[in-house]
């Protein structure tokens, strides 16, 4: 028994809605699965295990976007230029 022409449609649009669901995480997705991401629970014991802690405090707004000017160069990001400039500071204080 032949099909109707609304039902042939209908299958028609139903492989072409999986299609596009199938493919779609991994046009995505290709880059991201070479290095897969740590999750929070695993980057805070890498963290520990280096001897870091956070550290949260208020900063100017002028002075947050010359850190992030001078990070931009900074090989460490701005938590290892913040941390050196800390230490010099505080050497210089004592």
């Amino acid at each position: 028994m032949a099909m109707k022409k609304t039902d042939l449609e209908k299958n028609k649009a139903l492989k072409l809605m999986q299609a596009t669901h199938k493919a779609g995480p991994d046009r995505f997705g290709k880059s991201s699965a070479a290095a897969p991401a740590l999750d929070r629970r695993e980057q805070r014991k890498l963290d520990q295990a280096q001897g870091l802690v956070p550290f949260a405090c208020k900063l100017n707004a002028e002075l947050v976007e010359k850190l992030k000017a001078r990070a931009e160069g900074h090989e460490g990001g701005v938590n290892a230029l913040v941390g050196e400039l800390l230490e010099t500071a505080l050497a210089k204080a004592s």
